[in-house]
């Protein structure tokens, strides 16, 4: 393992920037639309209410996601993967929506816990739509390309050790709280998350071909089929899986 000291990044996580604009946009719809029973509520009043909650919903969802993708495969089971965020994310929703609501239009003045079970069913609604968008969305895999000349270099490689310095990397797997990076001098671990790698590897030509893999685009050297899904042999033999999430922007781009 790498004993280089851990280097902050200051790279967003992807996800969290979709989600975030996801989620304002559909605060936008719901304001514009009056949605709930705020058609008597002008239009700034609603997006002061919408926007917060939305931009709540969306950073919770995130962290929801997080855990939860740990145990449910997104790319295979993307409705079981909504369902299960949905439960998840709804009931402490429900309990910021109330107190809000009830904050924003009512100063604190009616703040009976009875009237929770009021917000649950809508609370609940928005939250399944936006779990399903959010999945579904997320079906673009991130491609990374080859730097133009006079353009800066990818800055990943300065992170790998001593020992693999200089060396063609072939793979980038995420596991858990490190990335494991494969390359023609062998393999190591160095302390980082693959949503940050992923903008550090720009400047290098590859994708993601899962969620928990980036591949380099010249070190794929044949590709088989099997129960439905595709797998890339890489060289030094490294099989890197292509989940269904990604497999057809992977075959619009060329790679199979």
């Amino acid at each position: 393992m790498s004993d280089r000291p851990l280097q902050l990044s200051l790279s967003i996580d992807r996800s969290l920037l979709k989600g975030v604009a996801v989620s304002l946009a559909a605060g936008v719809v719901l304001a514009f639309s009056g949605a709930f029973g705020m058609t008597g509520s002008s239009f700034t009043d609603r997006l002061l209410y919408w926007l917060p909650l939305m931009l709540a919903g969306a950073a919770w969802g995130h962290v929801c996601s997080r855990v939860v993708e740990r145990w449910i495969d997104f790319d295979r089971r993307p409705w079981l993967g909504a369902l299960v965020l949905t439960a998840a994310m709804s009931v402490p929703l429900t309990l910021v929506v109330w107190g809000y609501t009830v904050w924003i239009f009512e100063q604190g003045r009616h703040a009976e816990p009875g009237r929770l079970a009021q917000f649950f069913l809508p609370v609940t609604v928005v939250t399944a739509v936006m779990s399903v968008l959010n999945i579904f969305l997320q079906r673009q895999p991130v491609q990374t390309h080859a730097a133009p000349a006079g353009t800066a270099p990818s800055r990943f490689p300065d992170r790998l050790p001593p020992k693999l310095r200089g060396a063609a990397i072939r793979a980038v797997v995420s596991e858990d709280h490190y990335l494991r990076v494969h390359t023609d001098r062998g393999s190591d671990l160095i302390l980082m998350r693959l949503s940050d790698a992923l903008s550090e590897l720009e400047g290098l030509e590859g994708a993601q071909t899962h969620r928990s893999w980036w591949v380099a685009r010249d070190a794929v050297r044949s590709v088989s089929r099997g129960e439905g899904r595709a797998t890339l042999t890489l060289d030094g033999g490294v099989e890197a899986p292509v989940s269904r999430r990604y497999a057809k922007a992977l075959r619009d781009a060329g790679w199979y």
